[in-house]
């Protein structure tokens, strides 16, 4: 491949078509199933699938073979073939569904509303991960356009991962004749440390999520009558979050979610946390003097990947606090979000978690933990040395600095799955979610030119793989 033309070809396609369709992408408000269960009847993944399936066919490039898979009781899924002239398969990743709309945007900014701003693209799902199956078919033009021999490719494109995936083990099995043996899989769903290089996800935490429910009484009753006879439920939801955390650092508490960090976790932590220093953490839009927890970069690193914590993402049974009134409620839930580290077990964690809330609840309470259940984390297999160098050199070539790995904090709970169906393939988790970006929350946006260069990067690899295979 010649280097500058990938990246002419990049360029001209991501401007020319890509970013076009994506910003029509943008104004679609296709929910995950978790957060829209109407959305069969609302119908707007249907048009998302529907408009970037459309687009994908019309790309040109020979050999494609797509299709709309969508059982009555399934998400649907885009999948995609593309003959090859080397030996081997290279399965890609991506998905459509997006997270809800998150209150906070900037002023001119929205969640359905596609804006571009210098090198940016602000809207919901632009890097979450819209931009996946542009980036694949952007990668395969830049090969075809060249003549450059590839192995057989497949692509996921699927509609449930912000929901947790549950339609894709299904689609894996049903699929597995036409998916083949992949040697390497590439997912598009993953962040950057920066936007200086190619980052490389080499592990992902996994998550429990649930309520905690707290109840005292079946109905409210006056605070002044109450008052020191019943016991808050909001403090007695405080006394069993003490089980789980140390409110004064932060620190989970139960031995059940921690693991032993390997040491060549700590080493490949240590040199991106080097490369990042305090953009670790000066990346987050504090609120007046906040401080991170801590000032050690490389500290905060394994905090972030391989260490478990604990997030309070929703709360139901407080009033708003203009609408509050001198009543002692009758019960307290709270939504808790916890990661554990990637060779956890998110599933027996779950469980133990269950025990230990619910035990001995203070003051005889009615207190239950309504689980949503446990997804596994994961880690990486060693890269071999042929695509560790392919990557490097491809980050060289087209982003001036080489290759950096970091684990990242968040889940893509069907990795694992994906490593024990293919357990000889090589894994490229790799994506543009870098600072400031935003996934789930306000301000989300895709950086343009960290798209094109991963476009390339994609290409170069996916020749790798076809140079090894003959």
């Amino acid at each position: 491949m010649n280097a500058e033309t990938t990246r002419s070809i990049a360029d001209r396609f991501w401007d020319e078509s890509a970013l076009p369709t994506i910003e029509k992408y943008i104004e679609i408000p296709n929910l995950s199933p978790f957060f829209d269960p109407d959305w069969r009847t609302h119908g707007h993944m249907d048009r998302a699938v529907r408009l970037l399936a459309g687009w994908a066919e019309s790309q040109g490039v020979k050999g494609l073979k797509l299709e709309i898979i969508e059982p009555p009781d399934r998400t649907p899924l885009i999948f995609i073939e593309v003959d090859g002239e080397a030996p081997g398969t290279v399965l890609l990743y991506g998905h459509l569904d997006k997270q809800p709309e998150m209150v906070g945007w900037d002023e001119g900014l929205g969640p359905w509303k596609p804006v571009r701003r210098g090198d940016r693209l602000y809207g919901r799902g632009s890097a979450d991960d819209g931009y996946a199956i542009f980036g694949v078919i952007a990668a395969i033009r830049a090969l075809q356009d060249q003549n450059v021999a590839h192995p057989r490719l497949v692509a996921m494109i699927e509609s449930s991962e912000e929901s947790g995936s549950f339609d894709l083990p299904w689609y894996v099995a049903q699929l597995k004749e036409r998916i083949g043996t992949p040697g390497l899989i590439v997912c598009l769903d993953s962040g950057c440390g920066n936007y200086d290089q190619l980052w490389l996800t080499d592990s992902l935490r996994g998550v429990i999520t649930g309520n905690l429910r707290v109840r005292v009484l079946t109905e409210g009753v006056h605070s002044g009558d109450a008052g020191g006879v019943v016991p808050s439920s909001f403090r007695i939801l405080r006394t069993l979050l003490d089980r789980i955390e140390d409110s004064g650092t932060g620190r989970v508490l139960p031995d059940f979610l921690h693991v032993e960090i390997p040491p060549e976790v700590e080493q490949s932590t240590r040199r991106s946390s080097d490369i990042l220093g305090n953009e670790l953490f000066a990346r987050f839009p504090w609120a007046g003097k906040t401080q991170a927890m801590g000032t050690d970069s490389f500290e905060l690193a394994l905090n972030r990947t391989w260490r478990p914590s604990v997030s309070y993402v929703g709360i139901e049974g407080l009033p708003k606090a203009a609408d509050a009134g001198n009543v002692l409620r009758p019960e307290t839930a709270i939504k808790l979000s916890i990661r554990t580290p990637p060779t956890a077990d998110a599933i027996e964690g779950d469980r133990k978690l269950r025990e230990l809330l619910e035990k001995d609840p203070p003051y005889g309470a009615e207190v239950k933990w309504e689980s949503d259940g446990g997804a596994p984390g994961w880690k990486a297999p060693t890269l071999e040395p042929w695509i560790a160098e392919a990557l490097d050199d491809a980050s060289k070539r087209y982003y001036g600095r080489g290759m950096a790995i970091m684990g990242e904090g968040g889940s893509i709970p069907f990795m694992g799955m994906l490593h024990e169906k293919f357990p000889q393939a090589q894994f490229v988790v790799t994506g543009v979610l870098g600072p400031h970006s935003n996934a789930h929350g306000p301000n989300e946006f895709l950086d343009i030119p960290t798209v094109k260069k991963l476009t390339c990067c994609i290409a170069e690899i996916v020749a790798k793989a076809g140079e090894r295979g003959r």
